[in-house]
């Protein structure tokens, strides 16, 4: 960054593509998602850091003691307490209401999860990025909200038995080939996925449904369909894919 004349440069650039708003809640015509090339991985971050950032370690040390910090800081989640890197804090919170100072915690009633919050390190950084809004994406549907209402998860987690409530463009589950349905798909082995078989309501911007188990912890959702949004169904199902990653709980 440049501190000259206080002029700042752009460091960093985050690509965007608009996607059309079917969220009731929202005004506007479009939303925008960024455009994320990949998910990284610790290894990703370390090879960077090694690459980039001038790290001078061995790279398999670097990333085994990642891996042991962030084991700890989930330890340590797990006995109550706060943890804060610098950039974002994630603490333990318990959802929901007790009748009184007798009642026993209930882990359906009373779900327990992890909040994140940025901190002003993090949010400080965006004077700093640049945003390249790419125009309109060119898809045939789209998913944009899960949410498992039974905890108030929003694109994070899931668990089998919630009822769930997909938010996105043209995903009506509709026609006749038996492969049309919502998926819960591990990313681990896409042949494992899960239907939905509990539907209790199906439109072109909303799926409200029952959770599935995968037996895998990352997964993502699948919506196939031959609905087309005219009169006449697609020959062949399309397929919708999240492209966030939900853990199962």
């Amino acid at each position: 960054m440049s501190l000259i004349n206080n002029v700042n440069e752009k460091l960093h650039r985050i690509r965007v593509r608009l996607y059309p708003n079917y969220l009731p809640s929202v005004a506007g015509s479009y939303i925008a998602r960024t455009n994320n090339e990949a998910s990284l991985s610790i290894e990703d971050v370390c090879a960077a850091l090694k690459n980039r950032g001038g790290f001078t370690g061995k790279y398999e040390n670097l990333v085994e003691n990642v891996r042991q910090f962030f084991d700890e800081a989930a330890y340590q989640l797990c006995d109550g307490f706060a943890v804060n890197t610098g950039y974002y804090s994630i603490q333990p919170n318990i959802s929901g209401t007790f009748n009184s100072e007798k009642d026993a915690y209930n882990g359906k009633k009373n779900p327990l999860d992890f909040r994140f919050r940025a901190l002003s390190a993090l949010r400080n950084l965006a004077q700093h990025i640049n945003i390249d809004i790419e125009g309109v994406a060119n898809v045939s549907g789209w998913i944009d909200e899960f949410t498992d209402t039974d905890v108030k998860t929003v694109n994070s987690t899931f668990s089998e038995g919630n009822i769930f409530s997909i938010a996105g463009c043209k995903i009506k589950i509709a026609g006749d080939d038996p492969s049309c349905g919502v998926f819960f798909v591990p990313e681990e082995d896409a042949s494992k996925a899960v239907k939905v078989t509990r539907i209790a309501e199906n439109s072109g911007s909303r799926i409200i449904g029952v959770c599935k188990s995968t037996g895998f912890q990352k997964n993502k959702i699948e919506i196939r369909t031959q609905f087309s949004a005219g009169s006449r169904f697609l020959k062949v199902p399309r397929i919708i894919t999240s492209d966030f990653v939900l853990e199962e709980m």
